[in-house]
């Protein structure tokens, strides 16, 4: 985009620009490596092989089919089953949070940063609040969006980008977007939104994130730590 900030994460950030904050869940407020969506994933399987009547290694393969092609398991067992929305949030969300440690530096770096800060999240809000309350990073963020008020149409789908950008009057070109998921900054980025990267740790990881080291085009920024990199960014009022 016009006027993209330089593509790196050494000497700190100029994001002076932005006002508005907007973050990702899992896997990006926390270290991909925490089992948090592990149990997730095991709880979706064991849903779809019960609501289609399957073996639980063949709804494993439809499990990763619609999140594949949908964006995720629910949107595609939206498009096609008949299943309860909410019973699903549920069921999937069901986890152990205290697998979750709080996060004190992280806390002070969200809390210094200037403007709006907001999480986006293809997950529930009742998730979301657990997992920021683990975090110690509840009463940081103006507001939570899931993917009910997104009106169950998940990121990368442009639709529910434009559903968040109108509830929250994001503009786009003024705002950082921090994910996980290279997919999803793709859309943030045709978008204009300035765009981090939040690689996934060393080990297993979906086709989604990125490897240490991977910066993808249309990434602006691609960060090993986003603790570290907040702590080194310039923002407005602190260039």
């Amino acid at each position: 985009m016009s006027g993209a900030p330089d593509r790196t994460a050494a000497g700190g950030a100029d994001l002076s620009h932005a006002s508005h904050w907007v973050f990702d869940l899992d896997n990006t407020l926390y270290p991909s490596n925490t089992p948090v969506m592990s149990q997730v994933d095991r709880r979706m399987t064991q849903f779809v092989a019960r609501l289609l009547a399957l073996p639980e290694d063949e709804a494993y393969q439809v499990q990763k089919h619609y999140w594949r092609t949908y964006g995720t398991t629910l949107n595609g067992l939206m498009a096609n089953h008949d299943v309860d929305q909410k019973a699903f949030l549920d069921f999937v969300h069901d986890i152990d949070h205290a697998v979750l440690d709080p996060d004190h530096t992280l806390a002070e770096r969200i809390r210094a940063l200037p403007g709006t800060r907001l999480v986006y999240t293809n997950g529930s809000r009742r998730h979301a609040e657990k997992t920021l309350d683990r975090l110690g990073l509840a009463g940081l963020f103006d507001d939570i969006f899931d993917v009910e008020a997104a009106g169950f149409t998940p990121k990368p789908h442009r639709e529910g980008f434009d559903r968040f950008t109108a509830r929250f009057d994001v503009p786009a070109q003024q705002s950082v977007f921090f994910e996980d998921s290279v997919r999803n900054l793709k859309t943030a980025h045709e978008m204009g939104f300035t765009t981090v990267l939040v690689r996934a740790k060393e080990g297993p990881r979906d086709e989604e994130s990125a490897a240490p080291g991977e910066h993808p085009e249309h990434v602006h920024y691609a960060v090993d730590c986003l603790s570290t990199f907040l702590g080194d960014v310039r923002v407005k009022g602190r260039e």
